[in-house]
């Protein structure tokens, strides 16, 4: 039997039981981020190529050179695309996932207090869902309303695991599901949940707020290898190219005797952007996984420090620029 067809009391369960941002039998909100990011990235990175082999003639700003030196923008475009939708869009669901575990031990305890009143589960979980939890009481109603129009309390909580598909949260199902088919005293199994549930979010965030040292330490690593490209592009740099542009002109260098490779410090620039890039990325990575545990927020990190890195690197450094090159 199709949906349209379906009596009012099973559409109406079938649309509670949906997942926010998700399609049955489709890819969900953050897979559709990923796919398209990617895509327009390896966009971005032909383009890169082709502005490398002379055939596109984009700048970003006057003086930067045709070449490699232009492809860079284009490269750092596409590494923003791939990374940004995905890394933003999937932070954002896990930080609500967060905020709906960090209210279940309070609902946990408030249905085995209504337990104890003699309340079966289901009725329990209908009276416990009148109570305010944040962003879970959204979650909770739901479950309360496919428990008034019938559905099984283990259908209900299976429901409540697929939407919210946590360990944390698929952990607390399977207990008090086989607590529920067991029978017997349930209000004290879910008051040992509620305590369990509660120290494990303390030692989670017990360990975010230990690896926050970290990320403030990568942070500020990466910021002073910004200040130290530009002092040495600002000041170093420029005195290497005068000293060498000097040599070459003076009779020293005339007579082959000595002489400084200054030509190539627009190719040490280069190398340095490159290593930009490859630290924004590589760091902002791994600052999100040690801090979270989670490669998304990795990207989130990801995206912002290459964005510091390329704004410093292509607006904020001075260009350098060879005599008679």
């Amino acid at each position: 039997m199709s949906t349209a067809n379906a009596p009012a009391s099973v559409r109406k369960v079938k649309a509670l039981a949906a997942s926010p941002g998700q399609t049955k039998g489709g890819p969900t909100s953050d897979q559709i981020a990923l796919f398209a990011g990617v895509g327009l990235g390896i966009v971005c990175w032909i383009l890169a190529a082709l502005t490398w082999v002379g055939d596109i003639n984009f700048v970003s700003r006057p003086g930067v050179a045709p070449g490699f030196d232009a492809a860079i923008d284009w490269i750092v475009f596409g590494f923003l695309a791939a990374m940004a939708p995905y890394g933003f869009l999937r932070s954002r669901q896990l930080g609500r996932i967060e905020k709906i575990e960090d209210r279940l031990p309070d609902f946990l305890r408030d249905v085995a207090e209504a337990g104890r009143f003699g309340m079966t589960l289901p009725d329990a979980i209908v009276v416990a869902s009148r109570g305010r939890y944040g962003l879970l009481t959204e979650e909770i109603k739901k479950m309360a309303s496919q428990l008034e129009w019938g559905v099984p309390v283990a259908t209900a909580l299976r429901l409540f695991e697929e939407r919210v598909p946590t360990p944390l949260v698929q952990r607390v199902v399977s207990i008090v599901t086989r607590a529920n088919e067991a029978g017997g005293n349930v209000a004290d199994v879910l008051t040992m949940v509620a305590h369990d549930t509660r120290e494990a979010q303390l030692q989670v965030k017990g360990r975010e707020i230990q690896m926050l040292t970290y990320l403030t330490v990568i942070y500020i690593s990466f910021g002073v290898f910004l200040v130290t490209i530009y002092i040495m592009a600002a000041i170093f740099l420029p005195d290497m190219i005068t000293a060498g542009s000097g040599v070459a002109n003076s009779s020293l260098g005339s007579a082959g005797g000595v002489s400084l490779a200054f030509t190539l410090v627009p190719e040490l620039f280069l190398a340095f952007f490159v290593a930009v890039i490859a630290h924004a990325v590589g760091d902002g990575i791994m600052a999100g996984i040690l801090h979270k545990g989670q490669i998304a927020y990795g990207l989130q990190h990801a995206t912002i420090m290459l964005i510091m890195g390329y704004l410093t690197m292509r607006f904020f450094v001075p260009i350098l620029a060879v005599p008679g090159g």
